[in-house]
């Protein structure tokens, strides 16, 4: 009977705490996971050519590559569907979209388009004539070959051309030739910075962090305001104060100059260098704060131990000491990492043409370009990308040791 009761009560608190907690449930999948799912969504499907011409992508399936064009039933069905798109004033977001599939495709359903809108479909005697009249790019097999994959509404296209990928004639992926590589560079170069930023991050913290572990609590606490510092600062003030340093007559050069270490102003603003130095100064506590935690906790007994068996500090440091912090070195690792992935703020401020990062190119396409569903592609694979990194730590380390000191 006591046990059938602890259970009742165990329950009951159970769905009071599950009560308490599910306003903010609530808030994260309506706010949150609701918003980003959505927008994944749009980076693999992609229903608009499906939309304005649904006949045409099904009566299509059956046209072959090595033709130069389908069938004649098949070209009347287009033909229509194209006049009454152009009609409903719709011509121009479907040139846009198959514009972004094959370049030059747009300017051709548009001079089509327009030409269209003069006669009436009755009087076409041969449709394969009447569209190269129009335009000799409807020779073109690539373009029929759009249309066809556009039949069920989801694509790979978007991410494929996030990695400078692209179907060929016979549907098989290939890489895109280097003159027209843009994005798959700009991902490389992400995550270089990153990396990079990374590795400085452990360069800097690992010194301080262990300076600040065998001071006093009262010390430590003291001087860790001044490593909590930008946390409680502005990130335009912080990126503000690094223009001012690093631009051509800016602290820095001016005092470099005025020691004769150079002649000339040195160019450090507006490219990878002040992306990566700003970003660094940026994300430097979130691997000082789990570096000192773990350097606080260990247990010193393993040094002295290690001492009184005759070795050295500097094996005392490599077998015993570095890899008791790797727990703790690793945390701050992944968390600098994933943060600079997808940065923004800092590399559009201070990164110019040579710093830019993925992220920017994001924000371009989302809110220049309008073309949301390459956004969304290239949004889902950073999430992927972190998707793989957290898994890599959780295998390695164990995502219980990601404490913040």
């Amino acid at each position: 009977m006591n046990d059938i009761t602890f259970k009742k009560s165990d329950r009951v608190e159970k769905i009071k705490a599950f009560m308490l907690v599910s306003p903010l449930l609530l808030f994260v999948l309506v706010f949150f996971v609701t918003p980003i799912c959505i927008i994944l969504v749009k980076g693999i499907y992609n229903p608009k050519v499906k939309t304005l011409l649904p006949n045409t992508v099904v009566s299509i399936q059956n046209y072959d590559y090595k033709q130069p064009f389908p069938d004649e039933g098949t070209l009347k069905i287009f033909v229509k569907e194209l006049k009454s798109v152009s009609k409903d004033g719709m011509s121009g977001v479907l040139a846009e979209e198959l514009n972004r599939q094959v370049p030059g495709f747009g300017s051709t359903i548009k001079r089509t388009a327009r030409k269209l809108n003069k006669i009436e479909i009755e009087d076409i005697t041969s449709y394969k004539e009447y569209l190269l009249k129009a335009s000799k790019r409807w020779e073109n097999p690539q373009y029929w070959m759009t249309l066809k994959r556009s039949s069920s509404g989801f694509t790979l296209t978007n991410i494929l051309s996030a990695l400078d990928l692209e179907f060929d004639l016979q549907g098989v992926i290939k890489q895109k030739e280097e003159s027209s590589q843009i994005y798959l560079p700009i991902l490389l170069k992400t995550m270089y910075m990153a990396l990079l930023i990374t590795i400085i991050t452990m360069i800097l913290a690992y010194p301080t962090s262990y300076y600040l572990s065998t001071l006093s609590k009262s010390k430590a606490n003291l001087l860790m305001i001044f490593v909590l510092l930008p946390f409680w600062t502005s990130i335009l003030v912080r990126i503000v104060s690094w223009i001012t340093l690093l631009q051509d007559k800016g602290v820095a050069n001016d005092m470099m100059i005025y020691f004769n270490i150079i002649d000339q102003p040195l160019d450090m603003m507006f490219n990878q260098f002040a992306t990566i130095i700003t970003m660094t100064h940026i994300l430097l506590p979130f691997m000082v704060l789990p570096l000192y935690g773990s350097m606080r906790a260990m247990d010193k007994t393993y040094l002295k131990a290690s001492s009184s068996l005759g070795a050295n500090p500097i094996t005392t440091f490599f077998k015993i000491y570095f890899p008791l912090t790797i727990s703790g070195l690793s945390a701050g690792a992944i968390l600098v990492f994933i943060i600079s992935v997808g940065y923004y703020i800092t590399p559009a401020l201070v990164g110019g043409v040579d710093g830019q990062m993925i992220s920017n190119m994001i924000e371009y396409h989302m809110r220049t370009s309008n073309n949301w569903e390459l956004a969304s592609a290239m949004g889902g694979i950073l999430l992927f990308i972190t998707i793989v990194l957290y898994w890599t730590y959780n295998k390695l380390v164990g995502v219980n040791s990601l404490k913040l000191g």
